[in-house]
């Protein structure tokens, strides 16, 4: 089997998507123009990694409230400093800039709709 996405239940679905696309690299790949708005989002490669979506049949979590270790969406950033600081102009937020034992930069921010985003420069990158 392989993995084919992670879905999550958002505030504003359309927005996040247009700020995902503008400012994250992602594109969409499917989408709703009608309730829940779902849009399937890829990453630069084009794989789809993340349905986001609002839908009133589950309450939408107060990610403001949920520590970022909880969850996250990763994206591979080469320069995760000026994406850092291009973000937070966007309207991200930071958490916590940490170096991983292995020399490894992850950057944690939340989005405008608070949810957890890290930017990653792996010493070792990820498969």
């Amino acid at each position: 089997m392989k993995f084919e996405h992670f879905g999550i239940n958002v505030p504003d679905a359309a927005a996040m998507a247009r700020w995902y696309v503008s400012h994250l690299g992602a594109q969409v790949v499917r989408a709703l123009d009608v309730a829940p708005f779902t849009h399937f989002l890829a990453d630069g490669t084009g794989r789809t990694i993340m349905e986001i979506y609002s839908n009133p049949a589950d309450p939408i979590p107060d990610y403001s409230q949920q520590h970022h270790l909880r969850f996250h969406v990763a994206f591979v950033s080469d320069d995760p400093a000026g994406d850092k600081n291009r973000l937070t102009e966007a309207g991200a937020s930071l958490v916590i800039e940490e170096t991983t034992p292995d020399g490894s930069t992850v950057i944690t921010l939340r989005d405008p709709w608070n949810m957890p985003i890290q930017l990653a420069k792996r010493t070792t990158p990820m498969p």
